[in-house]
């Protein structure tokens, strides 16, 4: 009965699939990540973009 009611370890487990799902996406989706990081790193660091869209 006791080993019913002792639930310590369901986070530890709930946690590791979440990451384990967010890995598998980030690797499945891992070249239109990249094209959006470089995206929007480009408009963040070009200063003629950023000031005319003020």
């Amino acid at each position: 009965m006791r080993k019913l009611r002792n639930k310590k370890g369901m986070g530890t487990v709930e946690i590791v699939i979440i990451i384990a799902v967010l890995v598998s996406l980030a690797l499945i989706f891992r070249e239109g990540l990249i094209s959006y990081g470089q995206r929007v790193m480009s408009f963040c660091f070009d200063e003629s973009k950023v000031i005319g869209s003020l």
